[in-house]
């Protein structure tokens, strides 16, 4: 029978800080989470399962290496979090699974129909892949050798999801054991009565000696060996890396098995390496597709030519907000426009906006009537940021402290950046670079760079 790890989000030192998480309410979420994390132990190990809490002074790595020297066949894991948004009125929960692995995603729908059936007040967000986390990815479901899932049990900026949180806590915690024992017992969810005996354990069958194999899709084309599938996930050959140039000699998070005496990658990691993946279970193939148009190791350069077309930035706009064109109808072709003349990557200026204005829906404090898309700080005012008389001197106003950030070259048109003079030129031409200079956030280039990436799947250019 396999085991549970638990983790409560949060409570940890990342680089000597304590982390509490999101704080609202009068709580922190580290706090919640401890709590309730404890309530779905006490509630498996009441149905003869082990359940093992990790320890909460622990940092993300830390926890990682923690599970993983532990973990045995069989095992799972789950890290609770309530959420956070800078709308008050956004809620309800999600899970989040290691993305392009259908198994997983089926059971991060079944932890989440779990939660929801025990709580039906609770709005479901729905099962995500960790590739639409602001991050990119989830370290706490790829980082992790046995399956391990990352669930968003509610908003805690949101006054109705934070009272059911710290007044229903019983019920959350009934949901989330049932949806783990379902999940680690390979069985159906309970009928949620309070009547209804534990059920019984079903014996883990022996694992097989033998990895089955898969096919891999390269481009388009079919690959000449196979890869093989271990826990869900699908790993590739090292050699089919080689031949796409990807040097991975120091990517350390990348996990490796050797199997018949061939080293294999696990195939999810290389979207960190501008490698898109889908997998077709019919027939059983991953395929994988790289960015034709840009150099390995260009794709965040700001300095450079976008990839996308103007149609492109528009359905990558609408599918993320259905309003964001209504007041901007001409927003991606101004982009387009004005980086261009500046030498600076279009693509990169369209999703530091998506991310500034949280997809035009302007919910930082800047108001749609400054054409402010980036955050631009005034100068001597005491206004919420820069505001500029029209769109496209918003626009180029941003891409002009792009530029003086990233490069030295003279400014082609007249400068309207309020902040331009204040810049040491050429100090960040990398996306990552951006992150504690342009904003405070030490991942905002991290966050940008999985937009850029979310853009180019949804082009089909990655």
């Amino acid at each position: 029978m396999g085991r549970v790890f638990i983790s409560a989000g949060h409570g940890g030192y990342e680089g000597q800080i304590f982390d509490p998480g999101a704080i609202a309410g009068g709580t922190t979420e580290a706090k919640e989470m401890i709590s309730l994390r404890d309530l779905v132990i006490t509630e498996l190990r009441s149905r003869n399962l082990e359940a093992l809490a990790v320890p909460d002074d622990l940092s993300m790595r830390q926890t990682i290496e923690w599970i993983n020297a532990r973990q045995r066949p069989g095992d799972v894991a789950i890290e609770i979090h309530a959420d956070a948004y800078f709308n008050p009125v956004t809620r309800g929960a999600s899970v989040f699974y290691i993305a392009n692995n259908e198994q997983r995603k089926a059971d991060a729908e079944l932890l989440l129909l779990g939660l929801l059936r025990r709580l039906p007040q609770l709005p479901g967000r729905g099962a995500r892949p960790d590739t639409t986390t602001d991050l990119g990815s989830s370290a706490f479901c790829r980082g992790i050798i046995i399956p391990s899932m990352l669930m968003q049990v509610g908003f805690l900026t949101n006054p109705d999801d934070r009272y059911l949180i710290q007044n229903r806590r019983r019920d959350i915690a009934l949901g989330i054991a049932d949806g783990l024992a379902a999940w680690v017992r390979g069985t159906t969810l309970p009928t949620p009565t309070p009547q209804d005996p534990p059920p019984k354990p079903i014996p883990t069958p022996t694992p097989a000696e033998t990895y089955p194999f898969c096919n891999i899709n390269i481009n388009g084309q079919l690959y000449g060996e196979k890869g093989i599938l271990i826990n869900g996930n699908a790993y590739v050959p090292i050699d089919l890396i080689d031949s796409l140039g990807i040097d991975l000699t120091r990517a350390s998070q990348v996990r490796r098995v050797t199997y018949r005496n061939i080293v294999y990658l696990r195939a999810v990691e290389l979207r960190d390496f501008n490698i898109s993946l889908n997998w077709d279970s019919s027939t059983r193939t991953i395929s994988l597709r790289s960015i034709l148009n840009v150099c390995a190791g260009q794709l965040d350069k700001i300095m450079g030519h976008g990839n996308t077309s103007e149609m492109e930035l528009i359905m990558f706009l609408k599918a993320n907000n259905d309003a964001a064109l209504n007041q901007f109808p001409d927003l991606p072709k101004l982009y387009r426009e004005e980086a261009s003349i500046e030498g600076v990557n279009y693509d990169i200026a369209f999703c530091q906006m998506c991310l500034e204005t949280a997809f035009l829906r302007f919910v930082s404090g800047v108001k749609p009537s400054q054409n402010n898309f980036a955050g631009l700080g005034g100068v001597g005012t005491g206004a919420e940021g820069a505001s500029f008389p029209s769109a496209r001197i918003g626009v180029r106003a941003q891409i002009q402290h792009l530029k003086a950030y990233a490069s030295t070259e003279p400014i082609v048109q007249e400068i309207v950046d309020p902040r331009f003079r204040f810049v040491t030129r050429g100090v960040a031409p990398l996306v990552d670079q951006l992150s504690g200079r342009w904003a405070a956030n030490l991942e905002y280039g991290t966050k940008i760079m999985a937009l850029l990436r979310r853009l180019y799947e949804s082009a089909k250019l990655l």
